[in-house]
């Protein structure tokens, strides 16, 4: 293996890439990282620092039991930089894990720029080398001439620029005795749930959703939306009965209690195989994730609604990761190349954080000529993982890590564990255990 091979090249240097360069440089790797700025900068970030984090200083929940607890807590077991840093410059945030981010990213820069086997490059890559293991981590302000670069390796009709996500709910959170099952004109299975309105529940609706506050658009987002992603706001301010002829249309879809037609109908279909989280058809949305909440509750159904995604429309780069990856970030058709962070198709900052460790660490087996050993399915990085491999191709959008991505317990267990609570306690036992069995037997 020549001396290039045996060099790995990491391209951005963001939350993602920093931890895969630290991760790789940690198992006695050479590692040369890419970071555009500040030659290049972009419209987002203020400072050349690494690591940098540029909207909230939230790393999420911390409390056990909870998906972001054990997706930190296998980082944190697994050595990860950026959650020891973050520990050593968090804030007070209650339950959640929130740092200085000023301080985060000075921490960061520093520990890379001094460890012996990492080689910080101030420059912007518009091409990929020849050899050697490569991850791409430039998140979604990639730089033009890199965005080319990898529309020629994945094809175009891979790589997107625009993001619209609906806001997907706990399935055990519907109320059913209000919400239904019906297809339009009973047209195929009774697949989506309805939940109906009456005029003046609409009117309620209009008006919280048409007076909501809205996220600040960065100026890199004041662009005009595409009408197919069109946010759900948007469509309501242009006529108060807009949406009954867009998502929100109740033709076809009788109410089995009432047998008449609801005024207005707000679809829910279905967002896995095992059908524990429904995703709000049409309902992709610009609203502060508080506001969401609020709004979306004066939803007949989802009055006591549990949100595992809220809705989003803006501007980002990511590749339809499982038409390209495996479920070791891999490339399936060059596998020398990884790609980590939000244009991997993830959302977060600890999900930016996971895959970039296990790009890092995977990228360090290619380099030893040594096939890479996927993360358990059953822990929250190989939950990732999985869902970025093996996600639907035709509707891949970028995700968090919830327990909707985790395997679902037996049936023994389900019915032996009747809290939700305690189901979940499971869920992160086990996750634990089987991170620390591959940590020994991988990881070292």
């Amino acid at each position: 293996m020549s001396n290039r091979e045996e060099l790995i090249t990491v391209i951005g240097g963001g939350l993602a890439g920093s931890e895969a360069a630290w991760q790789a440089a940690e198992r006695g790797l050479k590692v040369r990282l890419s970071e555009m700025r500040p030659a290049r900068p972009t419209p987002a970030h203020t400072t050349s620092n690494l690591g940098e984090i540029v909207c909230s200083n939230s790393l999420k929940s911390d409390e056990p039991g909870t998906a972001p607890f054990l997706l930190k807590e296998e980082l944190r077991r697994g050595r990860s930089l950026l959650i020891r840093i973050a520990h050593q410059v968090a804030v007070p945030a209650g339950a959640a894990l929130a740092v200085d981010r000023e301080k985060f990213s000075e921490e960061v820069t520093r520990a890379l720029l001094s460890h012996p086997n990492i080689e910080v490059v101030r420059e912007e890559m518009t091409s990929l080398p020849a050899e050697g293991a490569v991850v791409i981590a430039t998140g979604p302000l990639t730089s033009p001439a890199l965005s080319s670069e990898i529309a020629r390796l994945t094809g175009s009709s891979q790589l997107y620029f625009y993001d619209a996500i609906s806001p997907i709910v706990d399935a055990e959170t519907i109320n059913h005795q209000i919400a239904y099952r019906a297809a339009r004109y009973d047209k195929g299975g009774p697949d989506y749930i309805n939940c109906p309105m009456s005029e003046e529940q609409y009117d309620l609706f209009y008006d919280a959703l048409t007076t909501a506050e809205s996220v600040p658009l960065h100026e890199f987002e004041k662009t005009a939306y595409f009408e197919a992603c069109l946010p759900i706001e948007e469509i309501a301010r242009r006529g108060r009965d807009t949406l009954r002829y867009g998502p929100m249309k109740p033709v076809g879809l009788i109410d089995p209690r009432t047998q008449k037609m609801p005024f207005a109908v707000v679809q829910l279909r279905q967002e896995n195989l095992l059908a524990d989280s429904y995703n709000l058809v049409g309902f992709q949305n610009h609203l502060r994730f508080g506001e969401q909440k609020r709004v979306l509750r004066l939803i007949p159904g989802l009055e006591e609604a549990e949100f595992l995604r809220f809705g989003q429309v803006h501007r980002n780069t990511f590749i339809c990761a499982p038409a390209l990856l495996t479920e070791t970030l891999q490339m399936r058709t060059a596998p020398r190349i990884l790609f980590a962070g939000q244009i991997s198709g993830v959302e977060g900052y600890i999900e930016a954080m996971a895959t970039g460790f296990l790009a890092g660490v995977n990228a360090s087996e290619i380099a030893r000529g040594r096939t890479p050993l996927p993360a358990p399915r059953r822990t929250a990085m190989g939950s990732l993982a999985n869902y970025i491999a093996n996600a639907d191709v035709k509707n891949f959008q970028p995700m968090n890590i919830t327990f909707a991505l985790l395997p679902p317990l037996d049936e023994a267990d389900r019915r032996r564990l009747r809290k939700k609570m305690d189901r979940r306690r499971l869920q992160v036992e086990t996750a634990l255990r089987d991170f620390e069995d591959w940590r020994a037997r991988y990881l070292g």
